[in-house]
C-alpha cells in the first residue's frame, strides 16, 4: 500500500487528506500548527513533528500551503520536505502560487533525487469536503499517470495541462476569472437593490439563463443574506490577484478589470472582512454607497 505525507492541514488541506485516507491510503500529517493535527491523531493517523519525517515515512508527498513563502519553508531547511525525500519518491504541491515558485520548488524536488508534480486545485472548501475538486496538474505524463488514482480521491476532475508550471499557469487564469465574477455578482445584486428588484429573483433570473453557474447562485446567497461563513476567504483571493497580476506583468498582459478587483479585495480587508468568504467582496459596495450591510 502506497504511503502518503500530507503537509498543510488547513481549511482545503484538511479535507484533501481525510479524503486520502478514506480511499485506503496509509497516510501520515503535518502541520505547523498542532490543533490542526489533534483530530487526526485522534483516528490513529501518524502526525509527524516535521516536514523532513513526513517525507521519510512516505512514497509521496502532498504539499498544500498557503502562499510561496510557506512553500519554499516547507522544502527547506534541515527540517525540510528535501532533507527527508526519498530517491525517485514523488512531491506533490498542490499550494497556489507563482510560477517562479513552483519552478523552483521542481528544480529542488528533482535536484534531491525526487519527482515533481505541480497540482493546484480548482474549488473551495465544501469541493475540497465532497472530493469533487479540479486539480490542474502539470509534470511527466508518467507521473501523472502514477499519481491520478491518488489524485482522484481528492478530486472529481484531473485536467493534464503541460510540463510542471502549467498547472500553476492554469490556476490562475482560472482564480482570474473567479476574482472577476465575484466582483461583477456584488454589483450586479447592489444595483438590483437600488432598482428594487426582489433578490431571490434575481439570482433565479441569473440561474435561469446563460448566465447560470452554480458559483453565482451559492455566493449569491451569501450576499443576500449578509453571512459569509469562510470558505475562500478575502485574505486568500487578494493573494491571488497578486500573484495573477505579477504574472501577467511579467508577460506583458494588462489586466485592468483584475488590477480593479484586486482594489476592491484590498478595500474589504482595509475594512475588516480578510478572513470571511470572498462574497464578503460586497461589503465594498455597501460601505461606498451607504447602504445597510
Amino acid at each position: 500500500m502506497k504511503q502518503i505525507g500530507f503537509i498543510g492541514l488547513g481549511a482545503m488541506g484538511a479535507p484533501m487528506a481525510w479524503n486520502i485516507h478514506k480511499a485506503g491510503y496509509g497516510l501520515t500529517v503535518y502541520n505547523r500548527s498542532p490543533d490542526a493535527s489533534r483530530p487526526f491523531a485522534d483516528a490513529g493517523i501518524t502526525v509527524q513533528t516535521s516536514p523532513a519525517a513526513v517525507a521519510r515515512d512516505s512514497d509521496t508527498v502532498i504539499i498544500m500551503v498557503s502562499d510561496p513563502a510557506a512553500l519554499d519553508a516547507v522544502l527547506h531547511g534541515p527540517e525540510g520536505v528535501l532533507a527527508g525525500l526519498g530517491q525517485n519518491s514523488l512531491a506533490i504541491n498542490m499550494s497556489t502560487v507563482d510560477h517562479a515558485a513552483t519552478l523552483q520548488a521542481a528544480e529542488a524536488v528533482t535536484g534531491a533525487g525526487g519527482r515533481f508534480i505541480d497540482a493546484p486545485v480548482s474549488g473551495t472548501v465544501k469541493p475540497a469536503e465532497d472530493g469533487t475538486l479540479v486539480v490542474l496538474a502539470g509534470g511527466e505524463a508518467a507521473d501523472i499517470d502514477e499519481a491520478t488514482p491518488l489524485l482522484e480521491a481528492m478530486g472529481k476532475a484531473v485536467v493534464r495541462c503541460g510540463a510542471a508550471g502549467q498547472g500553476t499557469h492554469m490556476k490562475l487564469v482560472l482564480n482570474l476569472m473567479l476574482g472577476g465574477m465575484m466582483e461583477l455578482l456584488a454589483e450586479g445584486l447592489m444595483l438590483s437593490r437600488r432598482f428594487g428588484l426582489d433578490a431571490e429573483q434575481v439570482l433565479g433570473a441569473i440561474a435561469a439563463g446563460p448566465l447560470g453557474a452554480p458559483l453565482y447562485q451559492m455566493k449569491g446567497e451569501m450576499m443576500v443574506k449578509g453571512r459569509f461563513p469562510k470558505q475562500f476567504p478575502i485574505d486568500l483571493l487578494f493573494k491571488d490577484m497578486n500573484l495573477v497580476l505579477g504574472e501577467a506583468g511579467r508577460n506583458g498582459v494588462p489586466l485592468p478589470a483584475i488590477a480593479a478587483v484586486r482594489e476592491q479585495l484590498s478595500a474589504a480587508r482595509a475594512l475588516g472582512h480578510g478572513d470571511e468568504d470572498m462574497a464578503a467582496i460586497i461589503r465594498v459596495l455597501e460601505h461606498a454607497s451607504g447602504a445597510a450591510g
